[in-house]
């Protein structure tokens, strides 16, 4: 009897569980639900300046839309974004908070850039070199601050933000060498080579009425693909993700945590970089010198949490954002402000962390509630 009701208890905690994650992991309703509460608060904020909500939203999404041009400027502005996302929200599985990804994405694009400008290659093969320069320069930038936790044990989030600090000023000093520095062309670099360009045919520009359009949406799609795989098919993505839920339980479970940490890490940085690679080789082709830092890589942790960390949703995740901050950029046109879609964004990332403690405030009262 008693073996019985041991049982019959079980099943009702397991029923109770269920029941909680079902309600709990429906992550796309909680996004979806965080973005209709950021433009109300969009809304309000720009009924207050006297603007019309209806009609700054309506010059939003007709900046989006309305030619196919605007659509590909879209993708242009979401691209970096996926691969920041991708990185942060690796890592995160890991149990890292990589505020380092705009750091990672800085020496990435300075070392495209280098071999963009001093190296003579065929155009496939430059830019192959130009990438894999960039994944290692991330790699190694972010293996460091592996090494000072794992080490030294010092916290990665003070690592990271003196490292994008450092990232910040290299890029400034690179510049303005003489092999770099474009003469008569102010605090900006030498434009890379065309062979590292990664632009569509010019018929294609020609048609999409787009001189920037570019395949590094399709290399984040890639890299997106092959992040879900790592995660969910490989011995490696399990230990990441192992890891990061427990560190004591997988070394315990004969998980080598230290070198899963300096693997993830690396691999994390060689994402952020390579967002930087494609940024520099699909649309700026240069880099100017650095008044404040850029900010892909803090908005690739904005595209983390809404994509709840999932490599997929990543993709989806850049291309809102790179959606919002073009379409933004025209809102003065209707002398409407543009730090809106700011408004917007960070209210989104609010909602969404708010959603994470209802639902542990409802799993621990409908467990608590079985407990009686």
């Amino acid at each position: 009897m008693k073996q019985k009701n041991n049982q019959n208890n079980e099943s009702t905690q397991s029923i109770v569980k269920k029941d909680a994650k079902g309600l709990l992991h429906q992550n796309a309703l909680y996004t979806i639900i965080a973005i209709i509460f950021g433009f109300i608060v969009g809304g309000i904020f720009l009924w207050s300046a006297g603007i019309s909500p209806a009609q700054a939203y309506a010059k939003l999404l007709n900046s989006v839309f309305s030619k196919p041009k605007y659509l590909i400027w879209s993708v242009i502005y979401a691209t970096p974004l996926v691969f920041t996302g991708l990185s942060v929200a690796f890592s995160y599985k890991m149990g890292v908070f990589n505020i380092g990804a705009e750091g990672q994405f800085v020496v990435g694009s300075l070392a495209a850039l280098c071999v963009g400008i001093l190296m003579d290659a065929p155009p496939v093969l430059h830019v192959i070199l130009c990438m894999l320069a960039a994944a290692a320069a991330g790699m190694a930038w972010s293996f460091l601050v592996a090494i000072l936790r794992v080490r030294f044990g010092i916290n990665e989030v003070l690592s990271f933000i003196m490292f994008n600090w450092i990232a910040f000023y290299l890029s400034n000093y690179v510049i303005n060498t003489e092999i770099i520095h474009k003469v008569g062309g102010g605090e900006a670099s030498k434009d890379i080579r065309d062979s590292a360009k990664i632009l569509m045919p010019k018929s294609v520009l020609d048609l999409l009425k787009n001189d920037k359009a570019n395949y590094g949406i399709f290399l984040a799609i890639i890299a997106a693909i092959a992040i879900w795989f790592i995660l969910t098919k490989t011995t490696l993505g399990y230990r990441v993700q192992a890891v990061g839920l427990n560190p004591h339980a997988a070394k315990y479970g004969g998980i080598n945590s230290n070198k899963t940490m300096y693997i993830a890490m690396s691999l994390s940085g060689a994402l952020s970089a390579l967002g930087g690679a494609v940024q520099l080789l699909g649309n700026s082709m240069r880099i100017s010198q650095f008044a404040g830092q850029e900010g892909f890589g803090f908005q690739g942790i904005t595209v983390a949490l809404i994509a709840s960390s999932h490599p997929i949703g990543c993709i989806f995740a850049g291309l809102f954002y790179g959606a919002m901050k073009y379409g933004g950029s025209k809102l003065n046109l209707i002398d409407a402000p543009t730090e809106v879609v700011d408004i917007i964004m960070g209210t989104i990332v609010l909602f969404i962390a708010i959603s994470h403690v209802f639902r542990y405030l409802i799993t621990k009262r409908l467990l608590k509630k079985e407990g009686k």
